[in-house]
C-alpha cells in the first residue's frame, strides 16, 4: 500500500494569520496520525510564510511516525534544522525564496556538483534522501549516481491534465519515470496537488511508495473534518 504524507503547511498558514497558537501544529499532527496517516510532512521556508523551524522541533519531538522535512537545502536554516532534527526523509526541493509553491524539479545538468555533498551529508545523519524532480526517465541515472534513495515526482502537470484530452500521455510519462527509477534501485515517492480526483488514476502506477498531499487534503478537511479526510485518501491509497 502507498503511504500518505500529510503536508500540514496549510495548517501553519491559517495559524499564523493570527497569534492565539491555533490550529494547533502539533494536534493536526496527533489527529492525522491517529486517522491512519503514515507520515507527516513539513517544509520550513525562509520567509516562514507557514512552517516556523519551532514547529518542526515540537513535530520531532512528538510525532511517532515518519517525519518528512522537505525544502531547498541552499536556503538557511534548512541544513540547520535537518542537522538538529535528523528526520526520516529529507525530500529537497528547488525552491527559490520568493518561489509561491514548487512549481519545478531539480536540473541536474546544473545542480549535480552542489548537491553531492548535500546528499553525503544527510545521509550521514541517518536520513533518508529524496529528490524532487520532474518526470523524465533519462535523468534517473543521474539521481542514482548522486546517491539519492528515492525520488519525489513533481505531479502537477498530471494534475493540471487530469480529464483532459492530452492526460494519458501526460500520465504515461510518470508511469515511465517511475519505471526507469525503480529498475536503477531508486524508491518512488509523489506529490503536487494530488486530491480525491485524481489520485486513484496515479496509485496505478505500481510501487509508488508514499504521497505527499497538503492543500487538497486540508480543503477537504473544511467540508469533512481532518480524521475523516485522512481516512478518505488512505481509503483511496488501500483500493489501489
Amino acid at each position: 500500500m502507498t503511504q500518505l504524507s500529510v503536508n500540514l503547511n496549510k495548517v501553519a498558514l491559517l495559524r499564523n494569520t493570527r497569534h492565539l497558537g491555533i490550529p494547533s501544529l502539533t494536534r493536526a499532527a496527533d489527529l492525522c496520525i491517529a486517522a491512519g496517516a503514515q507520515s507527516i510532512t513539513v517544509h520550513p521556508r525562509p520567509d516562514q510564510r507557514h512552517i516556523r523551524p519551532t514547529d518542526v522541533y515540537a513535530l520531532a519531538e512528538q510525532v511517532t511516525v515518519e517525519l518528512n522535512i522537505e525544502g531547498n537545502p541552499f536556503q538557511p536554516p534548512f541544513m540547520e534544522i535537518v542537522r538538529q532534527v535528523k528526520p526520516t526523509q529529507c525530500t529537497l526541493v528547488p525552491d527559490l525564496p520568493q518561489t509561491f509553491t514548487s512549481d519545478h524539479g531539480w536540473d541536474l545538468t546544473q545542480d549535480s556538483q552542489r548537491l553531492a555533498p548535500v546528499i553525503e551529508a544527510l545521509k550521514k545523519l541517518g536520513t533518508r534522501v529524496s529528490l524532487f524532480m520532474d518526470a523524465d526517465p533519462a535523468v534517473m541515472t543521474a539521481v542514482k549516481q548522486l546517491g539519492a534513495d528515492r525520488i519525489e515526482l513533481f505531479t502537477e502537470p498530471y494534475a493540471a491534465a487530469h480529464d483532459q484530452d492530452h492526460s494519458q500521455r501526460v500520465f504515461q510519462s510518470f508511469a515511465e519515470t517511475a519505471q526507469a527509477a525503480q529498475a536503477i534501485g531508486l524508491g518512488v515517492n509523489a506529490g503536487h496537488d494530488l486530491n480525491l480526483q485524481n489520485l486513484a488514476k496515479f496509485c496505478t502506477i505500481p510501487n509508488i511508495l508514499e504521497v505527499s498531499i497538503g492543500h487538497a487534503l486540508i480543503a477537504d478537511a473544511l467540508e469533512m473534518g481532518l480524521s475523516s479526510a485522512v481516512q478518505a485518501y488512505l481509503e483511496i491509497l488501500g483500493a489501489t
